[in-house]
């Protein structure tokens, strides 16, 4: 039987997201949306599965293969909702995770505050045991007294161990030794140990994100537990690859055996649905916005493809402060994430100024309009107020939008207050989400050393389109391509990203020093640990191997990470490695000084297999009159040139051929999102259907 289908998933905070792909015909066969279980999310996954598939009438038997992306770990450790965790360290370190690193991420706030560890003091014990930065035993490990301990643990219903002992990176005999413990005593408990999930240099990042790892084990098992044996309850008997925050997909076992690698799993999904769609409309570089109902995600993509980055920070305090949150050594997408969705959350605060976010009602109770509970006013409830979203078609007419209570919502907690016309508090949600969009995406451009105004927005998410032209404008951005369902976008580019796994290993020398043998030893070990991971696809052989390496001026804090040709791992290549560096460090960092030596701290693989090309076929484009796929009309308020109201045509985005093109103001409506076209913009649709729009008055950002 020909399996015709692929399936992508994306589980967001508010809603969850899917796509089914016709691989014969080259297009996508539905889009769909559903409102995400909170409680129990393999339940609301299975939901918009069979209801997906019953679109096109087909059943999990036709399905080739699937593909997942989530929040879900994110969200337990910012919400603090993952297991009860002990850590076990080397007699000393038992307060690494509250010492940290001993820097002030804001010089100027002595009180700034700090996450709280996800392992409280109780709980984070010590054992007597010492291994030597060159990996030498010092001290044997106390395997009576590990014993004892873990005992302790189990009584005090410890259900996730995290173990860290000092250089266990070199050498992780005692590690293993008390996994086999833990596993001999009680094997109900999941291990999670240093040395497998970051062997790198630093105890204290490393420590860090190993008690991430454990903290969220056990749920995430639990989770793609339910959801495997529902899934095969609905027929569907291949596998399901998991989204990892570095780009790449791997197994569910995979995803299971290291969760903290699923961190940033959806928004690096939907940066790579940029870069496709990018490259699709002729651009090697743009700006990806991701705007869902929780967060919005901003990531620059450079060539067509996002920069990963080896740590990112969860649970910061402050957005716009490196230092205030978790760290976690794990490759991820380089992006910025802040609180600014459909659901975030307008209200007056302390200074009696108008604020919207980083609270979220989430899909439960959800914004006011939603008339699920919920009462406070919302980037939602104020775009229903402003005319951009017609209540009678959000999700396609599948849920039903209640104007009045948004109404309300926003002149209790805000107008009122303030002493506001209720139009103008709604179009203060509304522009003051923008601002914030726009600023972190600023931000994460200019580190970057890109000018906003050299790249092009694709915007996607459920709110994303809504809102991109706004962004844009005050970014001085004259472009943006909305493709199509860009609702559901994250899960489209789940679609499009090879199976690939990391690898790394910390071993710090100077290059001029290095010990080029035990170099190539450890890329051995990596390579052989990356087919032990792929065996179970059977394809092991077609696997490619890409190196790269952690490298800074010594004396200096920071690294950079470079690309390393296979071949100069070796004394005749340390020239080549050192010339790739300088140009990264100089394209980086404006020049690259001289008469320094350099380090080498990790050594990096990702190992790949090859998956099906994901393509869309494009469509000729000739001129159309767009009037065709007119819906109706309807007022929609816009504060330029003039502020207030005006009849605007609403357009049947399905019906929209490819060459049609006409000014805005307008509306664009597909099942999942909306596309607002501001008075200064025009559209045009592409051969795949994209919409573009371009920015025709103004020189740039106000």
């Amino acid at each position: 039987m020909r399996r015709r289908y692929a399936i992508s998933v994306d589980v967001g905070g508010t809603f969850t997201d899917f796509v089914l792909f016709d691989q014969e015909a080259g297009t996508p066969a539905a889009f769909h949306k559903v409102l995400t279980d909170a409680e129990r999310p393999a339940r609301a996954v299975v939901t918009g599965w069979r209801e997906i598939l019953e679109m096109v009438g087909a059943t999990s038997a036709d399905v080739d293969h699937a593909v997942h992306s989530t929040t879900i770990v994110t969200n337990a450790i910012v919400e603090r909702r993952g297991a009860r965790t002990a850590l076990i360290t080397t007699r000393g370190f038992r307060d690494v995770l509250e010492i940290g690193i001993e820097q002030l991420y804001d010089i100027y706030d002595l009180f700034a505050p700090y996450p709280q560890p996800l392992v409280p003091r109780e709980l984070r014990c010590e054992v007597d045991e010492r291994i030597t930065r060159d990996g030498e035993v010092l001290r044997p490990l106390d395997e009576e007294a590990a014993r004892a301990l873990v005992d302790e643990l189990a009584a005090a219903g410890v259900e996730s161990i995290a173990v860290a002992l000092i250089h266990a990176y070199r050498n992780p005999v005692h590690e293993r030794r008390l996994a086999e413990i833990i596993a001999e005593t009680h094997p109900e408990i999941t291990v999670s140990l240093s040395s497998r999930v970051a062997p790198l240099i630093g105890e204290y990042e490393r420590t860090s994100t190993v008690a991430a790892d454990a903290y969220v084990k056990p749920l995430l098992r639990r989770y793609l537990t339910d959801l495997m044996e529902q899934l095969r309850a609905l027929g569907y008997e291949r596998d399901l690859s998991m989204m990892l925050s570095s780009g790449g997909i791997t197994t569910v076992e995979a995803a299971m055996e290291f969760p903290i690698r699923l961190l940033e799993s959806g928004p690096a999904a939907g940066a790579f649905a940029a870069g496709f769609y990018g490259r699709l409309a002729g651009h090697e570089h743009v700006l990806s916005l991701d705007m869902g109902g929780t967060t919005a995600k901003a990531c620059l993509i450079e060539n067509g493809a996002p920069t990963v980055a080896g740590m990112l920070e969860a649970d910061r305090m402050h957005r716009f402060k490196p230092g205030s949150g978790l760290p976690i050594m794990a490759p991820t997408v380089d992006l910025i994430e802040i609180g600014a969705g459909g659901g975030s959350i307008a209200h007056v605060n302390n200074l009696g100024l108008m604020q919207v976010g980083p609270q979220s009602a989430e899909s439960n109770p959800g914004p006011a309009c939603y008339a699920l509970g919920g009462e406070e006013p919302t980037v939602t409830d104020a775009n229903v107020l402003l005319g951009y979203l017609d209540p009678n078609y959000f999700l396609g007419g599948r849920m039903a939008l209640e104007p009045e209570r948004a109404r309300t919502a926003v002149v209790e907690r805000l107008a009122k207050p303030l002493g506001l016309d209720p139009i103008d508090a709604a179009w203060g949600i509304h522009a003051i989400v923008n601002e914030n969009m726009a600023q972190a995406a600023r931000t994460h451009l200019i580190e970057r050393n890109r000018d906003p105004r050299s790249v092009a927005v694709v915007a996607f998410g459920g709110a994303g389109p809504a809102h991109a032209a706004e962004v844009a404008r005050i970014l001085g951005i004259r472009q943006v391509i909305v493709p199509m369902g860009a609702g559901v976008g994250s899960a489209i580019g789940a679609l499009t990203a090879p199976m690939a796994l990391p690898f790394v290993r910390s071993h710090m020398t100077l290059l001029d020093d290095c010990d080029w043998a035990l170099v190539r030893a450890l890329y051995d070990e990596m390579r052989e640990e990356a087919r032990r991971a792929f065996a179970a696809t059977g394809n092991v052989e077609a696997a490619r191997y890409r190196l790269a390496a952690d490298m800074r001026f010594a004396g200096q804090y920071h690294e950079l990470r470079v690309d390393l040709p296979e071949d100069a791992l070796g004394p005749a290549g340390a020239r080549e490695i050192e010339a790739a560096f300088r140009e990264g460090y100089a394209a980086t960092y404006g020049r690259a000084p001289s008469g320094l030596g350099i380090e080498v701290l990790n050594w990096h693989l990702i190992a790949e297999l090859p998956r099906p090309a994901f393509t869309l076929a494009a469509e000729p484009c000739r001129e159309r009159d767009p009037s065709t796929a007119l819906k109706g009309e309807r007022s929609v308020y816009f504060p330029r040139p003039e502020a207030g109201y005006r009849s605007c045509p609403v357009y049947d985005r399905y019906r929209l051929e490819p060459g049609a093109a006409f000014p805005g103001p307008c509306i664009i409506e597909e099942r999942e999102a909306t596309i607002v076209v501001p008075p200064e913009w025009r559209v045009t649709i592409d051969g795949y259907r994209n919409v573009i729009l371009e920015r025709t008055e103004g020189e740039g950002a106000r």
